[in-house]
């Protein structure tokens, strides 16, 4: 997966939690919990989008690091979600963004560990 199929995938992503976040409950909780992840799902694909804007080799390596950040606690959020039944945890949207939340904090992970390879030599 190349730079650009990887931002159209953090833009997709972003764009499925927007959807989601409409059919929570209207509650004091899922107002709180709705807010954040809109912040941190919209984060990765605004982020990621900057990441390949890179002035350098370190702004690329913390760049990325926020996108891990951003990944990872859009994956808590979903993740909660299922943990107080906000929504069923087998909602299929549910379960894809969790999955691909996952996804995203691998290939993350991943290439932060490159980088500090890279950066050790």
């Amino acid at each position: 997966m190349d730079k650009h199929d990887l931002q159209k995938r953090t833009r997709e992503f972003a764009k499925r939690v927007f959807k989601l976040t409409e059919r929570l409950p209207i509650s004091q909780a899922s107002k709180v919990i709705t807010y954040q992840l809109l912040k941190s799902a919209s984060s990765v694909a605004a982020n990621y989008r900057a990441v390949n804007r890179a002035k350098s080799k370190d702004d690329f390596s913390n760049k990325l690091k926020i996108v891990l950040e951003e990944a990872d606690e859009s994956n808590f959020w979903l993740t909660f979600i299922q943990d107080i039944d906000l929504l069923n945890s087998s909602d299929p949207e549910l379960k894809f963004l969790v999955k691909e939340s996952d996804e995203f904090i691998a290939i993350f992970v991943a290439s932060t560990k490159t980088i500090s390879k890279a950066k050790s030599k």
